[in-house]
């Protein structure tokens, strides 16, 4: 009959009173008469000799047994080993690289208080052999935590996203909601921020002389397992909790390899954030806590104004900038791109965009010119407009287009716009499921 896991948990905390696994084995031998008295074997008689050699062979048909249901139990508690490449080390000696008092760091955070495995094992509300199945790691591995999915790029191609499955994004939410969203996150971030979006990341730049976007390359990839065990570290958490944090959090790009019969997925480099995990967004708002505050100090330097929204950094100098505000467009660029590499990321050139006076101003999809409040283009209200009209009059929509999406466009616009997003939406929703 199989051990259940409270049975284990509690077989191992007889082994720890006991003093460890060998002291419990022999305890548990003489108990049960299993102990052999080692004795000389030179003057026994062949009946004597083979009765001592039977005691031997039980006891040691015990002992294995024993050791047997102890490491069962190690393992029903501890997380022994995370794969490859993963430092990991189940003893409760102090690390050198935990802070000094790291309770007050988090009480100073208000994080609840998580000591080793087992707790916070307890906390996702999983056992410990789970909490290990979810966050070991294998270089080729023939089943993920992850289904992976395509969305098209507005740039063209196609952008890879990692959903998780529905147990490890239970416990990814659980680190969201509990862990992540309490870090202090820089005023200037507005992406997956509460009480903040597109409209507020638009609404700093309005009325901008001179608006400057520029994009982070790669961004989630750019943020690796290291980084974010370094994120849980600083929050107050030691090294055997920061690194299963860091480990849940993380996966490594992957290339799927077909084998015979067996599809392997193969890692391309290090663990990193997946795009596509609800913890991501968040992670990088709290790491890019001292980008955003060298970043911001260098706008309010130089007469500028900054925001970020994900990897979309925005910088706007006003039309009534201050007097001796720099307008240097050049000169700004090239201290932006020193501060982004300093803090480990980098720029991607083919996405920087200078709009000057007279040109169209936008700022995460939304409108800025003049001093109106952010809004949708006019371009692509018309285009919903007519899409919806279409559909009324039993036209097709254009091949590849679907209802969805346009209706996706209307709760954009919903944003900036609540009477004419929510006349399309009611609209588009008479015509839902349908596609072109």
């Amino acid at each position: 009959m199989a051990t259940r896991p409270n049975d284990r948990q509690a077989l191992w905390a007889a082994i720890a009173r006991a003093g460890g696994i060998d002291a419990y084995v022999q305890a548990q031998l003489v108990a049960g008469g299993f102990a052999a008295e080692r004795k000389p074997t030179d003057g026994m008689s062949k009946r004597e000799l083979a009765r001592y050699k039977a005691e031997l062979k039980a006891e040691a048909a015990e002992k294995k047994r024993l050791k047997a249901e102890a490491w069962a139990a190690y393992k029903a508690t501890h997380i022994v080993h995370l794969g490859e490449g993963v430092y990991f080390n189940d003893a409760d000696d102090f690390d050198r690289f935990d802070l000094a008092e790291p309770e007050a760091r988090l009480a100073e955070n208000g994080l609840p208080r998580i000591d080793d495995p087992q707790a916070l094992a307890e906390a996702l509300a999983l056992s410990v052999p789970t909490l290990r199945w979810l966050t070991f790691h294998r270089d080729a591995a023939t089943m993920l935590h992850y289904r992976r999915f395509t969305i098209p790029k507005k740039s063209g191609g196609e952008r890879a996203i990692w959903a998780p499955m529905d147990t490890l994004k239970s416990a990814q939410r659980w680190v969201l909601r509990h862990i992540v969203e309490p870090l202090p996150v820089h005023g200037a971030a507005h992406g997956f921020v509460p009480g903040r979006g597109i409209v507020s990341n638009a609404q700093a730049h309005s009325e901008a002389r001179i608006l400057i976007n520029v994009d982070l390359k790669d961004f989630f990839p750019t943020v690796t397992v290291r980084r974010v065990k370094g994120v849980f570290r600083k929050a107050g958490y030691r090294e055997q909790v920061a690194t299963l944090l860091a480990m849940l959090c993380t996966e490594a790009p992957r290339e799927v390899v077909r084998h015979g019969e067996t599809d392997y997925f193969i890692a391309l480099g290090p663990r990193c954030l997946p795009q596509g995990a609800p913890t991501s967004p968040a992670l990088t708002n709290t790491l890019c806590l001292r980008l955003d505050r060298r970043l911001s100090g260098l706008a309010r330097q130089r007469g500028w104004r900054y925001t970020r929204y994900a990897d979309d950094l925005t910088f706007s100098l006003p039309v009534k900038a201050a007097k001796g505000a720099d307008g240097n467009v050049g000169t700004l660029l090239g201290a932006v791109r020193a501060i982004v590499e300093a803090e480990g990321f980098a720029l991607n050139p083919k996405k920087t965009r200078i709009c000057r006076p007279g040109g169209r101003q936008k700022v995460t999809g939304l409108i800025v010119n003049g001093a109106e409040p952010p809004r949708a283009p006019r371009a692509l209200r018309r285009m919903l407009r007519a899409a919806v009209h279409n559909l009324e009059q039993g036209k097709p929509l254009p091949e590849g287009e679907t209802v969805a999406r346009l209706a996706g466009y209307a709760a954009f616009i919903y944003q900036t716009n609540p009477q004419e997003g929510a006349e399309l939406l009611r609209r588009f929703a008479a015509f839902a499921g349908e596609q072109a």
